[in-house]
């Protein structure tokens, strides 16, 4: 999904359930979970594995370390389009010194590709948008 986002010229986005096993900033975590650009022009050192997303972004003009284990994303989706895919929340043993307490999965519903087109964009800060949607246009800098 995330090869077809860019491949597109979209931005792509995850959601992610936070607990003690996503290191995250937790300032910018809301009601247990935080929506991440992932796109490489947001990220740093990108690594897509098979149990766990890393990669450093700037949060407020800092650079942090990101590591989500791939059980914890709920969401990857087009932030232009809301086309995406929706996964079921794995469970996971909590730690017993969890750093933020994790929403029961039987508490939180299960997104659909066509209600992530209406995840709630209410950050502080709202992306700006790379490219108008549409066609991607190349742009040199001198």
């Amino acid at each position: 999904m995330h090869e077809w986002c860019t491949a597109n010229g979209y931005t792509p986005y995850v959601a992610v359930v936070v607990d003690e096993t996503v290191q995250v900033p937790l300032e910018y975590v809301k009601n247990g979970e935080i929506v991440l650009n992932v796109s490489y022009d947001a990220t740093a050192g990108m690594k897509l594995g098979n149990e766990f997303v890393e990669f450093k972004a700037r949060f407020g003009g800092v650079s942090r370390e990101i590591i989500v284990p791939v059980n914890r994303v709920i969401a990857i989706y087009a932030r232009e389009n809301g086309q995406g895919m929706s996964f079921p929340l794995m469970a996971s043993v909590p730690a017993a010194d969890s750093r933020v307490a994790p929403v029961p999965a039987s508490a939180r519903p299960v997104l659909s590709a066509v209600e992530t087109a209406n995840v709630d964009k209410t950050d502080d800060e709202p992306p700006s948008p790379t490219t108008p949607p549409g066609r991607p246009t190349l742009t040199r800098i001198k």
